[in-house]
């Protein structure tokens, strides 16, 4: 399964109303470091049902990443019951992004 793209007009319905764990990355397509870290973020979206994953391009939502302070990117953040649980900056190895999800 690819990970999904979101949209400002989705977020809500995707990761804050969403009741699994939800990692959303955080990115831009010019980005090297979020390119390094796509296909990670991919593994981890294609290896478990128990959480959600999406991208979300900064310069097409950028009252998201306003809303969530997001200043560098990549960014991941962990939303667990609509709120942002857990979060990271830059390139980060797979154990550390799953780690985040337990």
């Amino acid at each position: 399964m690819a990970v999904n793209k979101l949209t400002s007009d989705i977020f809500e319905e995707k990761v804050l109303k969403n009741e699994k764990p939800v990692l959303v990355d955080f990115y831009a397509d010019w980005c090297g470091p979020c390119k390094m870290l796509a296909p990670v973020v991919e593994q981890i979206s294609n290896e478990s049902d128990a959480y959600d994953v999406y991208k979300l391009n900064v310069d097409d939502a950028p009252d998201l990443a306003a809303r969530y302070g997001v200043m560098s990117i990549p960014t991941l953040i962990v939303f667990r019951g609509g709120e942002a649980a857990a979060r990271s900056v830059g390139v980060q190895s797979k154990a550390m992004i799953v780690k985040m999800l337990d």
